[in-house]
């Protein structure tokens, strides 16, 4: 059975800390079988922010013609939702936050048109996974992002119980996670899981 994982990069700097760490985990799971991977980075997908006009609660669908005419069906055909972010100021960065905002289209859908997001039959068979990294070593540094990605992927149809995470701290300067003694082995390890999990469920 087809597995569809969509990973988005979304950090303003490619190869950083944070799409390294999404590159392990696809890593680890393009080498099961029947996996597709997509790897986006937002950085050059020409998403721009939300305008809050609310046309989407009349029309269905945004406004605006830009990189989303495309990112939307992904977010909805993919089985396995992968986000990296840096933390930026306390908080998710702007490129992910803009494309988090934009989904605003999918919360106009489902609470406002009372139209599905995904058919019914894909509910509860599609899994989110949150990878982030910091330089700050608070344990705290994280807290401000997770709120905004629950919001992205509840709109877009996966569960708080779906979404994994897996966020490293202290790692500032480009490559430093290259040098943090567990992140390698954790993100393919979650990788593996990830896919284990949706290979169960979209068995039954």
């Amino acid at each position: 059975m087809p597995i569809k994982v969509l990973a988005i990069a979304g950090s303003p700097r490619r190869h950083g800390n944070s799409e390294t760490l999404l590159d392990w985990m696809l890593g680890a799971m393009a080498q099961e079988k029947d996996v597709t991977v997509e790897k986006i980075a937002l950085s050059e997908a020409n998403i721009h922010p939300c305008n809050g006009c609310n046309a989407c609660e009349k029309l269905n669908m945004c406004v605006q013609r830009d990189g989303m005419d495309t990112m939307d069906e992904k977010l909805i055909s993919a089985d396995v939702i992968i986000l990296a972010s840096p933390i930026f100021c306390m908080g998710i960065a702007s490129q992910p936050k803009a494309l988090i905002d934009r989904v605003q289209v999918f919360r106009s859908r489902k609470y406002v048109l009372r139209l599905p997001v995904v058919p019914p039959e894909r509910k509860g068979k599609r899994l989110g996974v949150f990878l982030a990294s910091a330089g700050q070593n608070w344990d705290h540094v994280f807290d401000a992002a997770v709120p905004s990605v629950k919001c992205f992927f509840h709109v877009i149809d996966v569960k708080d119980a779906d979404i994994s995470y897996l966020m490293v701290n202290g790692v500032d300067e480009k490559g430093a996670i290259e040098k943090h003694p567990t992140a390698r082995a954790d993100a393919a390890a979650m990788g593996k899981t990830v896919i284990a999990e949706i290979k169960t469920r979209l068995a039954a």
